[in-house]
């Protein structure tokens, strides 16, 4: 199956820690390469997340991101650190006894202290399960958005494989044409020379210069390539790099045809499947 390297997806999740919020994308690249952005609290589920993403997706580069946003705490939920505060108190005490001119601060300000304020511990292994089942749905969803892509991508190149079969299929039907008027012209010229020319010569040259001209052996392994290339889009694995190989051998074989175009007719061939090829190349970048 055909799958994009480019694809977006987002999910949320309530629990009682607050809201999980995941969002996944990727973009063309090389390899697989994961980039995972979570909160301190859920970096030991990172191992465990690479593995199901390598699972799941064979290239790209793919960013994971996983914000939490915190319910309000309940009712009675927060308290201070007893003996943390009567420290404070106590040095502020202190303190005023040797700065007696120090403005003094308030309790709000207090309360800003680090670790004064203690809330109630999470269940992570709670929050670890549920972050972890929000991110399958997530994978699973980001997995059908490139899935889509991918069919969209596959119809594409389709019709494009089907325009190079149609381009090589009308030179082949030209070639005997070509031909005809080839031995033609040089039937003439050697005609027009003044000194007598060998018979056997003349067929030699007549040879050679058809030989030159001669395309089937391109157009046979067109057609050889071509067959390869549905049978690759027809496959379940991932394509992208055995396309992206092929259609060096194609743009091979189009070079070699228009290099031996000797009518308008095949030398706009040879273009229009330069062209055909291009677009199958910039495209066939984008698959996984």
């Amino acid at each position: 199956m055909i799958r994009s390297m480019t694809a977006f997806a987002a999910r949320e999740a309530q629990t009682p820690h607050g809201v999980l919020a995941w969002e996944l994308r990727s973009v063309n690249h090389r390899y697989l390469e994961i980039s995972l952005r979570l909160p301190d609290d859920l970096r030991a589920l990172e191992p465990r997340l690479r593995e199901r993403i390598a699972q799941r997706i064979a290239r790209g580069k793919v960013d994971v991101a996983l914000r939490l946003r915190g319910a309000p705490a309940a009712a009675g939920g927060l308290s201070l650190d007893a003996a943390l505060a009567r420290d404070l108190g106590r040095l502020s005490r202190e303190l005023a006894g040797h700065l007696p001119d120090l403005a003094p601060g308030t309790r709000i300000e207090a309360l800003a202290w680090p670790g004064l304020i203690v809330a109630p511990e999470r269940d992570l292994e709670a929050l670890h399960d549920a972050a972890a089942t929000a991110f399958e749905r997530a994978l699973d969803e980001f997995v059908a958005a490139r899935e889509r892509e991918g069919a969209r991508l596959c119809q594409f190149l389709r019709d494009r494989l089907d325009g190079v079969e149609a381009t090589a299929g009308r030179v082949r039907q030209w070639l005997p044409e070509i031909r005809g008027a080839l031995r033609a012209r040089l039937e003439a010229r050697l005609a027009d020379l003044k000194a007598p020319i060998d018979p056997g010569r003349i067929e030699q040259e007549v040879v050679l210069g058809l030989t030159k001209l001669d395309v089937d052996e391109e157009l046979d392994r067109l057609t050889s390539h071509l067959a390869e290339a549905r049978r690759i889009l027809d496959r379940p694995e991932p394509a992208g790099r055995r396309l992206d190989f092929l259609l060096q051998e194609f743009n091979r074989e189009a070079n070699t045809l228009a290099s031996k175009s000797v009518d308008a007719r095949t030398s706009q061939a040879g273009v229009d499947l330069k062209v055909l090829i291009d677009q199958l190349r910039e495209q066939v970048q984008n698959i996984e």
